[in-house]
């Protein structure tokens, strides 16, 4: 990498996990980064390249941005996979073990996405869920950052799956009903119904794979230089600070839409404060 000169800006690799909202979300930091003047790499599956192509406004949006590259790579599914609904989580299990191999392949046949007028990556920012990225960035000794697009709570809530699974929380008992408030998630013991937990979490076979493999995934964050959490601290402080004690370099950028607001548009908005309630909704679609 020392062959490069000062005029060449820093060279960040972007990797979500293929799924809309962790795509959409990440495409607005890899924007933020360009706004930096870094090189900004890309790396999504094919399928979702496709659906941009077609039914978004990434072409132009990008267009901007001449040190902005995509890369595609498979997810592991077939064409006709629907990737959405009850199915979407298949995408786990082919992306660790078939996009994982085929990342590690692409990252070394091409010199770690180098070329003349780019540097090799010296930063990864990857889906929180996606621990083979770790495993190239520790053997190649880069950088690397997960970034988590759900929130704190949701994260924190996976990140304790094995305390609930001690508690004898996960899964529920015979007789107990889904309103029953969860004791063994840090922060949320006041109010985190059973029914509040993922889909996942909610099962009657402690051996499910899906439960241990988000559980395996989660823990695996805190191998990272550091973890961004698309939140902020008003909103979810009091989690961010229970995560920092297993994670201690966490940065909270979120919502990070905001940040590619307009100078103008910003100077529009009024903000009229009557009460001092406050309500942030974010949505957030899945597939």
């Amino acid at each position: 990498m020392g062959s490069y000169g000062a005029t060449i800006p820093p060279h960040v690799l972007i990797l979500p996990l293929p799924i809309q909202g962790h795509v959409n979300t990440m495409l607005k930091l890899a924007e933020l980064l360009c706004l930096s003047s870094l090189d900004v790499t890309f790396m999504v599956s094919e399928f979702s390249h496709s659906r941009l192509l077609k039914h978004s406004t990434m072409i132009s949006r990008f267009e901007q941005y001449p040190q902005f590259h995509f890369e595609s790579i498979s997810d592991g599914l077939h064409n006709d996979h629907p990737r959405a609904g009850e199915q979407v989580m298949d995408i786990l299990p082919s992306t660790k073990n078939i996009t994982g191999p085929l990342f590690k392949q692409m990252m070394v046949e091409k010199n770690l996405l180098s070329s003349n007028t780019r540097r090799p990556v010296t930063c990864i920012i990857a889906d929180g869920v996606l621990s083979f990225a770790c495993d190239l960035a520790e053997e190649k000794g880069i950088p690397l950052i997960f970034f988590c697009t759900i929130s704190a709570c949701s994260f924190w809530a996976y990140f304790c799956i094995p305390e609930l699974i001690a508690a004898g929380e996960i899964p529920l008992k015979a007789g107990i009903g889904k309103d029953q408030i969860v004791k063994s998630v840090p922060g949320m013991e006041g109010f985190l119904r059973y029914r509040d937990l993922p889909s996942f979490c909610q099962v009657k076979d402690i051996n499910e794979s899906m439960l241990h493999s988000i559980e395996s995934e989660t823990r695996q964050t805190t191998r990272a230089q550091a973890v961004i959490l698309n939140t902020f601290e008003d909103l979810e402080g009091a989690i961010v600070s229970h995560i920092q004690k297993h994670i201690p370099r966490i940065f909270t950028i979120g919502p990070n839409n905001a940040h590619l607001m307009d100078f103008n548009q910003k100077r529009k908005i009024k903000m009229e404060i009557k009460k001092p309630e406050k309500i942030y909704s974010n949505f957030y679609p899945l597939g």
